[in-house]
């Protein structure tokens, strides 16, 4: 299965393709956006990451990052994701859940929307067993975005440095859901 165009009651969220590389430059270059995700990306930065989105996206059939649209203009992306083994428990049957929109959709509730559309997919279509989202501890916007989804936290954590700029506050958390949780929210 590979990844399926979604649709919500506003957006329609297409599997990112190289067609959505100029999109990804202008998300990635304004600092507001992010902020929380080590800051600004030069061109030459988003290119190099875009490659590794397009190919992470392959790793697991149905998972990956899509590409909203709003009355057909770019509004951000999403990922449902493969999440990396980082040693806590095993990682089959988990994604990981992530937005980043332009600042121009921010607090219209695209980005639970379109999470909300992810998470359906993952649990419901795909059949994943959790899916969770981390954010830094002082997004308190992303926080509460997971929060209205139904996630709940579950742990704080220290980032790892070498994403990050010195200096940048690297408490995290992550909050997560349960195929269980969703249907009885559902």
């Amino acid at each position: 299965m590979s990844q399926t165009i979604l649709r919500t009651e506003r957006a329609q969220l297409v599997p990112l393709s190289d067609e959505h590389l100029e999109y990804q430059v202008e998300l990635d270059a304004d600092p507001e956006v992010m902020r929380y995700v080590g800051g600004a990306r030069t061109r030459e930065q988003v290119e190099k990451k875009h490659r590794e989105t397009l190919a992470e996206a392959d790793r697991v059939p149905g998972l990956g990052y899509w590409a909203g649209f709003v009355a057909g203009d770019f509004a951000g992306y999403w990922i449902l994701r493969a999440p990396d083994p980082d040693g806590e428990e095993s990682v089959e049957g988990q994604a990981e859940l992530g937005f980043r929109l332009l600042r121009r959709y921010w607090r219209k509730g695209l980005a639970s929307e379109g999470s909300r559309e992810l998470m359906r997919h993952g649990l419901e279509d795909l059949g994943l067993r959790r899916i969770f989202a981390r954010a830094s501890a002082a997004n308190t916007a992303s926080r509460a975005t997971m929060a209205a989804l139904g996630l709940q936290c579950v742990r704080e954590f220290q980032a790892d440095p070498s994403y990050f700029p010195p200096g940048t506050d690297l408490r995290a958390v992550e909050y997560a859901i349960t195929r269980e949780q969703w249907g009885a929210r559902r």
